[in-house]
């Protein structure tokens, strides 16, 4: 039989394991074999195959040293790899739990080595669990503002399935909502925690933008924020109140704007569904006046409703 040459084949992956130690070579062979885009469905079949010394002894080489482990982590097959090794055992996950939390902040921010961080949140055990949403709650805002970060903190917050510091993680962002909403990156986690309808954050996130949502109305992530906000009941009155509060120049201005235009139409549309006749009426009546200046504008849509109301109301008169 000829030699297996296949350096990814099952058992030249095994014999190259077999034989790592902690030189700058046998390293190398380890980030190879972990980041390698091949052997990537034998991975999973080889690691069954090893004994528990065999995986402390793989997890111990891989977190050896915190710029190998973020190297390996950043890589799309490592994170992978590495994804599969956790959860194991409390033994083997120890070492990956110290290593995550030495570079916790750079990790939660890579494209990929962030889901390994995800994957340690579901998987690990309760005590590195709550150390690991502590390391969250003191980061997120600053893991919120950056692209991959947000992206990963959405995941979290989406998963976690221990209610308190879930709780804790919306209250981060309610509380500071106004900063978030208006950064690049920060805002699509706003988003994010709206569209889990947990009426407690929406209200909480609500009070925080209140007196500011008209100013986020004419931005595009801003007016989705807003849009968000109106279409839950603990939150639709506090922004339909402060587009009343508006003088005329202004809501017409927003009416007319590319995004604004949006808010105003939810805002009619909503108040209307949720049978708010009171807020409705207010809102026709401080639009009416604009009816003319929305058409042929972004704000066609907002004359249409308006003329609707027009014909409605001289056919009950």
């Amino acid at each position: 039989m000829a030699p297996d040459n296949n350096p990814f084949s099952m058992s030249t992956m095994f014999n190259a394991l077999q034989q790592i130690h902690l030189s700058n070579t046998r390293l190398k062979q380890l980030f190879n074999l972990m980041t390698s885009c091949e052997g990537v469905g034998q991975f999973k079949d080889l690691i069954s195959t090893f004994d528990q010394s065999q995986l402390q002894k793989m997890a111990s080489l891989l977190t050896s040293d915190s710029d190998y482990f973020m190297e390996v982590v950043s890589n799309k097959y490592g994170s992978r790899r590495v994804q599969k090794l956790l959860g194991i055992s409390d033994d083997v996950d120890a070492f990956f739990y110290g290593a995550i939390l030495q570079r916790f902040f750079d990790i939660m921010t890579d494209k990929y080595a962030s889901y390994v961080a995800i994957r340690a949140t579901v998987v690990f055990d309760q005590v590195k669990k709550h150390v690991m949403y502590k390391y969250l709650l003191h980061y997120a805002l600053d893991i919120a503002r950056i692209q991959h970060g947000c992206i990963a903190l959405n995941e979290v917050l989406t998963d976690a399935d221990d209610p308190l510091y879930r709780n804790r993680l919306l209250d981060v962002v309610a509380r500071d909502a106004l900063f978030l909403s208006n950064d690049l990156w920060g805002n699509f986690v706003v988003q994010h925690v709206l569209k889990l309808y947990d009426l407690r954050c929406t209200y909480r996130v609500a009070v925080s933008l209140r007196g500011h949502c008209v100013d986020l109305s004419f931005k595009k992530y801003g007016s989705y924020i807003v849009e968000k906000l109106l279409e839950a009941e603990v939150s639709m009155g506090m922004v339909v109140v402060e587009l009343l509060k508006c003088d005329g120049d202004r809501l017409m201005r927003l009416a007319r704007s590319e995004f604004g235009n949006f808010v105003v139409l939810k805002a009619l549309e909503v108040t209307q569904k949720m049978n708010r006749v009171d807020l409705f009426r207010d809102l026709v009546q401080k639009l009416m006046p604009l009816r003319h200046l929305l058409l042929r504008s972004h704000g066609n849509k907002i004359a249409n409703v308006l003329e609707t109301c027009s014909i409605a109301t001289r056919y009950s008169n």
